[in-house]
């Protein structure tokens, strides 16, 4: 894997390599770049290509939902313990439909399941586990927030012919390719496979995902600050100091930072992505664990993050180098431009601040 943290003197900016007016789908992007990674093999294009067709289906679903009765709850109570949303449900379904068809995937992970789901291949090629949650932020979707699919890939280990749970249980660190979609008021695909992120933008007109955003970079330092503030009372004292320093009168710091929390995961993380911002979830009393899955919203947020140029930590330790113990495990997180994350370390743990 390259330099997680590599600096760009132009951060955000649009590649001068990319010629005026140049069109690049995300298939023709994935195939040019298929010979700088050993992993990305046809069979990982095909992967890449499958979900993002299921997202092209997901945003057909989230833009007709109130027009074909798949707003509110399904009725099921998902493993989380949380009422499943009719959207949530199909979102999974699309998602496992697009694997199960392309024949690249041999184990699912997904926050709608409550066990890993292995699939038959007759590919030999297909040694890629996908790890998903299908439609993080589904609690906004009767009030047209923005909301998002995220994945992360990781391939089957050498020598392991059979795909099982602890195949899938592997640290964040050895992740090939993660991602997200957003859909909101234009649907964007974030991905990385280790050397860079890139972004693309759905064009309906043509039903494909253009290259809008390459060579992402979050600035080192932002000004907004993504935490649920309702629940303050329940943080440790190091958080709600931080919180109170971000709220004071400091030119010199550019404070007070502005609070943005939306409650989705992936629309708080998409926008300081790209304007630099800090998103928390810690642990606290109502949540001891944290309440972000580990294997599926943490580590593939992560894997973005670090290779934007940010950060992401439990409080205490890299959320990349976490070992897995369990498909559904939360984390505590502190995730965004570097700057600000090493800043609320420094709170957390006031005796090893530097």
């Amino acid at each position: 894997m390259t330099d997680p943290h590599p600096r760009s003197t132009v951060p955000n900016a649009r590649r001068a390599s990319l010629d005026a007016g140049a069109v690049m789908t995300l298939e023709q992007f994935i195939i040019d770049q298929q010979h700088r990674f050993p992993h990305s093999t046809g069979s990982f294009s095909r992967l890449i290509r499958d979900i993002s067709v299921a997202a092209k289906i997901i945003n057909r679903d989230v833009r007709r939902a109130g027009l074909v009765d798949i707003f509110g709850d399904s009725g099921q109570i998902n493993v989380q313990g949380e009422v499943q949303k009719k959207l949530d449900a199909l979102a999974h379904a699309e998602m496992e439909r697009a694997l199960r068809r392309g024949g690249e995937c041999v184990l699912i992970g997904s926050e709608e399941h409550a066990e890993a789901i292995p699939l038959q291949t007759s590919s030999e090629s297909g040694r890629y586990i996908v790890l998903m949650d299908p439609l993080d932020g589904s609690s906004n979707i009767e009030v047209n927030v923005s909301i998002g699919t995220i994945f992360s890939v990781y391939r089957l280990p050498e020598g392991q012919a059979e795909a099982t749970l602890d195949a899938a249980l592997q640290p964040g660190t050895q992740q090939v390719a993660a991602g997200y979609v957003v859909y909101g008021s234009s649907t964007m695909l974030v991905y990385t496979t280790g050397d860079g992120v890139n972004g693309f933008t759905l064009d309906p007109s043509i039903g494909e995902f253009i290259l809008s955003h390459p060579n992402i970079r979050t600035p080192r330092q932002g000004r907004i600050y993504s935490v649920n503030v309702g629940n303050y009372r329940s943080f440790d004292a190091g958080l709600r100091a931080y919180l109170e320093w971000v709220q004071e009168e400091d030119p010199a710091t550019n404070r007070p930072f502005t609070l943005r929390y939306i409650g989705s995961f992936v629309s708080d993380f998409h926008r300081n992505l790209l304007k630099g911002g800090i998103y928390i979830y810690p642990a606290n009393t109502r949540d001891p664990e944290g309440k972000l899955r580990l294997m599926y919203e943490a580590n593939p947020m992560a894997f973005i993050v670090e290779q934007a140029g940010g950060r992401a930590t439990d409080g205490t330790r890299r959320i990349l180098s976490k070992r897995p113990e369990a498909l559904h495990q939360r984390t505590p997180v502190f995730i965004g431009s570097e700057e600000m994350v090493r800043r609320v370390e420094s709170f957390l743990h006031p005796s090893s601040a530097r």
